[in-house]
């Protein structure tokens, strides 16, 4: 048993080193506006449900989305949840097409039980990511875009039944990450420009659950999330080379503090349990990007950049035909949608997406760990005006590990 747990904080603690330094799988030309494609820590088993988590509570679900769940973990286990990203991109601007592929590690987080009603969990998730490459047309030659990095949170969170039903948490997380954007225009005289952004600084986020059983075998939970507005700490600037010169030039450097902000963010949601076969759950997002502070770097940046509030609905189901069945029926099957306003705006008009996925829960043989394989098909476009249209297609292949670390065997 040390050796089991001496491989699994070795293998976590790599595998955050390789994440901190992996750049985002995201391909998406949007993803040069602001902090770029933003993620809601959704697990790979809640991304197959639509992403919705707000109100899940299950004690062998590390559920990061909401802190209160961590309360209901199982006495006896240590969780790890690893998850993978594969993605392939469709994209077609006008009569142009592309095609582009990305992937790599998504998010790795632990959960553990503290004492009784009050549950832990570590994790590092990513915040936002920014990844792109594309060329146009100017005149007498061409320029050439690209991007990529994006930003991270290692959390530390913590989740406490106060009474029978009602669970609160917290998040407490570090976010750091550094983003770059780069243009290079090749003409009669060449230049390359390019723009940083690096974010060192804290964060929080609040939850609450309630639960309330209807009978013996059927539950319903509801689930609040809050992440106050704060400004950023950190810096950012501007490197330009002209032709002409043998050294970049440095502009524009600034701190980020009281001209850079993240918003405001509540979430709500609702599940029902029916008889521990099928879980199906409503989840609503909020943030209210319109009101925070973004200042453009002059020369890098549309002195004119507006942002606009974000909201997304989402739905999921889960069905387990009889989780102490044979191996068919404790397979977990999964299905869920959702629609995103996100807080995109290029030139005047609002980026947005809309998606479908499903998955299934794989348990392993002889354990309470399970392998969960998920698909998603998402459509990105703008509106009113069609600028961009993405299509994507992934594959989330995550392990729920359960390990038995505080069970005792008893000496007859």
């Amino acid at each position: 048993m040390k050796e089991t747990k001496r491989w699994a904080v070795a293998t976590t603690l790599l595998a955050m080193a390789v994440m901190a330094q992996a750049e985002g799988s995201v391909t998406s030309p949007y993803s040069r506006t602001g902090y770029g494609i933003l993620n809601d820590n959704a697990s790979g088993i809640q991304r197959s449900m639509g992403g919705v988590g707000y109100a899940m509570q299950n004690g062998r679900v590390i559920n990061a989305m909401n802190p209160a769940s961590y309360s209901q973990v199982d006495s006896l286990t240590f969780l790890w949840d690893v998850g993978l990203d594969l993605t392939n991109l469709w994209s077609k601007e006008g009569d142009k097409t592309g095609y582009n592929f990305g992937g790599g590690l998504d998010y790795l987080t632990g959960q553990f039980r503290i004492t009784k009603g009050l549950g832990g969990s570590v994790g590092l998730v990513p915040y936002s990511s920014v990844g792109y490459s594309f060329g146009n047309e100017i005149d007498d030659g061409r320029e050439y875009r690209s991007g990529s990095g994006g930003l991270l949170q290692l959390y530390l969170g913590a989740g406490y039944e106060v009474f029978k039903g009602l669970s609160v948490g917290a998040n407490v997380s570090y976010l750091f990450g550094t983003t770059s954007n780069t243009s290079v225009a090749i003409a009669s005289s060449s230049s390359y420009f390019q723009r940083y952004m690096e974010v060192r600084d804290w964060n929080a986020q609040f939850g609450l659950q309630y639960a309330h059983n209807i009978g013996s075998r059927d539950r319903v939970v509801v689930g609040v999330t809050y992440q106050p507005r704060k400004s950023l700490h950190g810096h950012t600037w501007g490197t330009v080379l002209n032709t002409q010169d043998t050294e970049s030039d440095t502009v524009g450097y600034s701190s980020l503090k009281g001209n850079y902000e993240m918003p405001h963010t509540v979430g709500v949601g609702v599940s029902y349990d029916w008889h521990h076969k099928l879980l199906g759950e409503l989840d609503f997002t909020y943030q209210n990007w319109s009101d925070v502070k973004y200042k453009p770097l002059e020369g890098f940046e549309a002195s004119n950049m507006t942002f606009d509030n974000r909201w997304k609905a989402a739905a999921g189901l889960q069905y387990t035909p009889n989780s102490r069945g044979s191996y068919l029926g404790s397979m977990a099957f999964r299905v869920g949608g959702y629609y995103n306003h996100d807080y995109m705006n290029v030139n005047g008009n609002n980026v947005r997406d809309y998606g479908a996925t499903f998955g299934v829960g794989l348990p392993a043989p002889g354990s309470k760990t399970t392998v969960n394989i998920g698909f998603e098909w998402k459509h990105r476009y703008s509106a009113p005006t069609s600028l961009i249209k993405e299509d994507y297609f992934n594959i989330t292949v995550s392990v729920n590990v359960n390990e038995m670390w505080f069970w005792k065997n008893k000496i007859r």
